[in-house]
């Protein structure tokens, strides 16, 4: 049997290995999708920006004010 570490097998290194992989990948992809979230949002606004929608929105605040 192949010992590392002293007296740490090194299938117990493997299965480690592989669990804290998972763990991390399954970070990496929620991260991903909050930043695509984020993305679409940000996109949104600079659209609703260029139509000058919050200038109109605005406008009627303070006319109805």
């Amino acid at each position: 049997m192949i010992e590392i570490f002293g007296s740490l097998p090194l299938w117990i290194l493997l299965l480690v290995g592989i669990i804290i992989v998972l763990i991390a990948w399954k970070i990496i992809k929620f991260a991903l999708k909050i930043l695509l979230i984020l993305v679409i949002a940000f996109l949104i606004l600079m659209g609703l920006d260029f139509l000058n929608v919050f200038d109109f929105i605005q406008n009627i605040m303070t006319n109805f004010l």
